[in-house]
């Protein structure tokens, strides 16, 4: 395999099969990693051409072996894009536990975990890219979502260290807030449409940004202002909507 290597970790959701359409497009090797790999096979199988990508097993919460599993890997890819997330339900998260520690398993911990391996890795070869997706839901808690807001924030300020640990050892570390996305995961929801980014655009936002060696990114601009506005709002008055 060549130096254009992107390992995409939750391939099976539709941001991490966006992914790997638009990296197999611009001709880049490819390792997809997913709990689910039966159906990242049925994707790639389309595919005219995919003797360089490799499907791989891989569960988030696994966190014993999650160096084990980095170092059975077919190379040691360039790029790491961490996709896996899970939203799971604000209301049943309240007062069941499990719930609740799938949301931050799913967001924060499991991340943290093997980005950790995957992040030492990169500081000792002095290279490679990491990209997060957080959330502009980690930006304020808000009662709707705010266990998974708070995974999605430490995440936030995890991939901050990260990048700032790693810079001088010629890492780059890229956050990515999308916003709304219309995926299966938000499929429930009634998302504004004007708002709302698609799989494939998240994709293209996330190539270019790691290509321009951006540090965080809206894939919809108009996130930064709404989250601003949000974030404006005095505690006095926030306390008392409904969001």
């Amino acid at each position: 395999m060549n130096d254009k290597t992107v390992l995409i970790l939750g391939a099976s959701s539709d941001v991490g099969r966006a992914l790997a359409n638009e990296y197999n497009t611009h001709d880049y090797n490819l390792i997809l990693a997913a709990r689910n790999s039966v159906d990242v096979e049925s994707y790639v199988s389309k595919w005219p051409d995919r003797k360089n990508t490799f499907i791989v097993p891989f569960e988030a919460r696994d966190f014993e072996n999650h160096k084990s599993w980095f170092e059975k890997l077919p190379s040691i890819p360039t790029i790491t894009i961490c996709v896996f997330g899970y939203l799971g339900k604000q209301e049943v998260a309240e007062t069941n536990w499990n719930e609740c520690e799938t949301i931050i398993d799913s967001n924060y911990t499991g991340a943290v975990s093997v980005l950790n391996v995957i992040a030492n890795v990169y500081r000792n070869n002095k290279g490679g890219v990491i990209a997060g997706i957080s959330s502009v839901g980690g930006e304020r808690g808000r009662q709707s979502n705010y266990i998974y807001g708070s995974a999605k924030a430490g995440f936030t300020t995890y991939l901050s260290g990260l990048r700032n640990r790693l810079f001088s050892s010629g890492v780059h570390v890229l956050t990515v807030k999308p916003g709304f996305i219309d995926t299966k995961m938000t499929a429930e929801l009634n998302l504004p449409k004007p708002i709302t980014a698609k799989p494939e655009q998240v994709a293209k936002r996330i190539r270019t940004a790691i290509e321009r060696k951006q540090n965080v990114i809206y894939v919809l601009s108009i996130w930064f202002w709404i989250m601003l506005v949000i974030k404006l709002i005095p505690e006095f008055i926030f306390k008392r909507l409904k969001l």
